[in-house]
């Protein structure tokens, strides 16, 4: 494995950390995954991206804690310890030496916190895709709303209480999809409204279970594109593609329903991991 590829797999796995598993970055699993020492990955990394590991994480777990007390109403106190301070009091001195303000002053609407965005390493991405038609199938799920805007804080967010809560057991012992996975769906309000619904489902059958809500896909045809490698990055880059390339240029209608993102049974972190965009067409009509 190249060693950008190396690079990204270990940044794929410590947003993991931050986002959803919300534990401490164990050093092993990073030196197994640059497959070389801890201390020589570090030396490594600061010298080719002009900063720390250490004060790349730090960075990225304040980064995320200003998105926390923007969208949530989640308690100061239980954030510093969900991104690993000792206390509240060591919590908001970081907090304000980053951001140039209090936690407190960050929930102000008219406050502007400081980013430091997921490291993005150049790497060569590679698709295939293909048509295929599928029946009328039936998704059961858990869904949020998100104001326009606050989908990249929230949507990690509701994918690790998903997996904390016991929703993705649940998802995947209902699950009649084969191959069993989860899927992604977006949809959007009327024209007037600014709020987006982002929701967690599988494809079932049966009853509604009590607090899940269900949607109806129709029969249609769809131009489904594999991604290879750690999530969200591959997915990312494969609607960056779409969106730079192929919903530019294809020939096809799209047809009326809901595009999906799908996503496999298993490591989410491999560089081999499997998941899949899905985009609706209408079947022998072209622009």
């Amino acid at each position: 494995m190249e060693w950008n590829e190396k690079l990204q797999s270990i940044i794929d796995y410590v947003e993991n950390h931050l986002q959803r598993k919300q534990e401490p970055i164990d050093h092993q699993e990073v030196s197994r995954l640059a497959g070389c020492s801890f201390d020589f990955f570090q030396k490594v990394f600061s010298y080719m991206n002009g900063i720390s590991f250490s004060e790349y994480i730090r960075s990225r777990k304040l980064t995320l804690a200003g998105y926390d007390l923007k969208s949530t109403d989640k308690r100061v106190v239980d954030i510093s310890y969900q991104y690993g301070y000792d206390s509240p009091t060591s919590f908001t001195k970081a907090f304000q030496q980053f951001h140039g303000m209090t936690p407190k002053e960050a929930r102000n609407g008219d406050s502007t916190l400081r980013v430091v965005p997921k490291m993005q390493i150049s790497m060569k991405q590679q698709y295939s895709w293909r048509l295929e038609q599928k029946p009328a199938f039936r998704l059961i799920g858990k869904t949020i709303r998100c104001a326009n805007g606050e989908q990249p804080a929230k949507i990690p967010g509701f994918w690790s209480d998903c997996q904390y809560t016991g929703v993705f057991s649940k998802l995947f012992s209902i699950s009649t999809g084969n191959p069993k996975g989860l899927f992604g769906l977006y949809s959007y309000g009327e024209s007037s409204s600014k709020e987006i619904e982002y929701s967690i489902m599988a494809a079932a059958e049966g009853p509604l279970p009590e607090g899940y809500n269900e949607v109806t896909i129709p029969e249609v045809t769809w131009a489904v594109f594999d991604c290879r490698g750690a999530v969200p990055l591959a997915i990312q880059c494969g609607w960056k593609y779409l969106q730079e390339e192929w919903l530019v240029q294809y020939p096809f209608e799209h047809a009326d329903c809901p595009e999906l993102e799908w996503y496999s049974i298993g490591n989410s972190y491999d560089r081999d991991y499997l998941s899949q965009i899905w985009i609706p067409v209408v079947a022998g009509c072209r622009r």
